[in-house]
């Protein structure tokens, strides 16, 4: 076996996963599979800031981990990537070097372990959803797979768009024969043979975490940073002070910066009110400025949507709190509002009764829910229609889904633009060929034992 790790450095936690594959195949679709994954405690790298050698530190359980989960014999050989994603792009944005910073100190830290580092870099919007995309159908076998016989084939399956939800940045890829007015949005793939044309657009500031600053942001604003403000979107029974400072310490809110100190202290009043709440999460879009036939949101151009979907990260755990917690089906657009409206409605001690140990994240999910129910159908115009075609998972098989497996198989080359020689095919076939061959030979020589033994058993008589 062949192994390889990828450390995906998002902007709220670092995730560590750890692939195999047989080294004695040829490059083939659905060989390579989660050996093991680790989470990293403690906050993304982004926000060491102030601490960049910490970043570093942060991982190092982790990679321990990565020492006994791989073989000793493989680890000179087993590549090792860090890709961080928007939380870093903020940071970049916000201070380059400090940015440069942490990724050196991570860097520094990853060289100090045994296997065959390749870099740390900072992935841009655009790869995090083209890779997002290559994972879920390359795990789904949708570019190529195996015949019974051991020949490579192209199924006749388009392949399934992609949706990625994170703490800062939110993507949709997926394939079109559409004209794509951007060509910023446009990405063309040439994988084992098959040329595709691909739209892909990131929505920086619109992960989850950052859409929640925005939201806190636009509430403080309408009762004019008041000492106690009521929020819509918090149950009942909830309440909470918190620093200014806390929700105006991203690019994505410093625009909206009251004069006040950030070291002032507000609390925030649970409400529980869905309709107000839906109100001011629809004021995060812009769904007026469009420079092209048709958008998204925020002018960005999106042709119409079709095919498939799978969508994970936030987008499987919105829905599946949704769906095990709440015990509500989704199967339409009508079912995701309706169930955040049933959220909204429900008391802080009811919350806490349903799902203790979701504890920290219980408050949000009223606004989460309704920001996955407007990004969904009013931002990517997902209707009755289509909306079924999206399916809301984790993983594929035992694999999570993300853009780190498709990182991995893009830098090692084992996705190839033409398609996979078919000589291990053949011998492969020439294996079956010859296993047929003797269970043939097996059965005709049982059937002439069997016939001679009843011949020469009615001689006797």
């Amino acid at each position: 076996l062949q192994y390889g790790i990828v450390l995906d450095a998002g902007s709220s936690h670092t995730a560590m996963f750890i692939y195999k594959w047989p080294a004695d195949k040829e490059n083939d679709t659905g060989v390579v599979s989660e050996h093991g994954t680790c989470d990293v405690e403690g906050p993304g790298i982004s926000s060491y800031g102030s601490n960049p050698p910490a970043a570093g530190t942060s991982l190092e359980h982790c990679l321990n981990q990565a020492l006994r989960d791989v073989p000793k014999e493989k680890h000179a050989s087993t590549p090792l990537y860090l890709g961080a994603t928007a939380g870093m792009r903020l940071l970049n944005i916000a201070d380059p070097q400090v940015s440069d910073a942490v990724l050196r100190a991570v860097a520094a830290t990853l060289k100090t372990y045994p296997f065959d580092f390749r870099g740390a870099k900072i992935l841009s919007g655009e790869e995090e959803g083209v890779f997002g995309w290559v994972t879920a159908n390359y795990l789904l076998e949708n570019f190529i797979k195996r015949g019974w016989l051991g020949e490579w084939i192209q199924p006749q399956k388009k392949t399934l768009g992609a949706m990625d939800f994170g703490g800062a940045s939110t993507q949709i890829t997926f394939e079109t024969r559409d004209m794509i007015e951007n060509p910023r949005n446009e990405v063309m793939l040439k994988l084992y043979g098959q040329a595709y044309k691909v739209y892909t657009h990131s929505f920086l500031c619109y992960g989850r975490d950052q859409v929640l600053k925005r939201l806190l942001s636009k509430l403080l604003q309408a009762e004019s940073y008041q000492e106690t403000v009521s929020h819509p979107c918090w149950p009942m029974g909830y309440n909470k002070s918190l620093l200014l400072s806390s929700t105006y310490d991203s690019p994505c809110t410093e625009k909206e910066r009251p004069s006040l100190a950030l070291n002032t202290t507000v609390t925030l009043i649970g409400t529980g009110n869905g309709n107000l709440c839906a109100l001011h999460v629809s004021k995060l879009f812009d769904f007026t400025n469009c420079a092209f036939s048709r958008c998204s949101f925020d002018g960005v151009f999106q042709p119409e949507v079709s095919g498939n979907f799978i969508a994970f990260s936030a987008f499987f755990y919105t829905v599946d709190f949704i769906q095990t917690v709440m015990g509500r089906p989704v199967h339409l657009p009508s079912d995701l509002k309706d169930a955040a409206d049933a959220i909204c409605a429900t008391s802080w001690s009811e919350l806490l009764q349903k799902a203790p140990k979701l504890e920290k994240r219980l408050p949000d999910y009223c606004a989460v829910s309704i920001f996955v129910y407007l990004l969904t159908t009013k931002g990517y115009s997902f209707n009755n229609h289509s909306f079924p075609n999206i399916a809301f998972q984790k993983k594929a098989g035992e694999t999570s889904i993300g853009w780190a497996l498709g990182y991995m198989l893009n830098l090692t080359n084992m996705i190839p633009a033409e398609k996979p020689s078919s000589h291990k095919s053949m011998l492969y076939n020439y294996w079956v060929i010859l296993i047929l061959l003797f269970v043939v030979t097996t059965l005709t020589s049982l059937v002439a034992a069997i016939c001679l033994l009843r011949h020469s058993k009615s001689s006797i008589i």
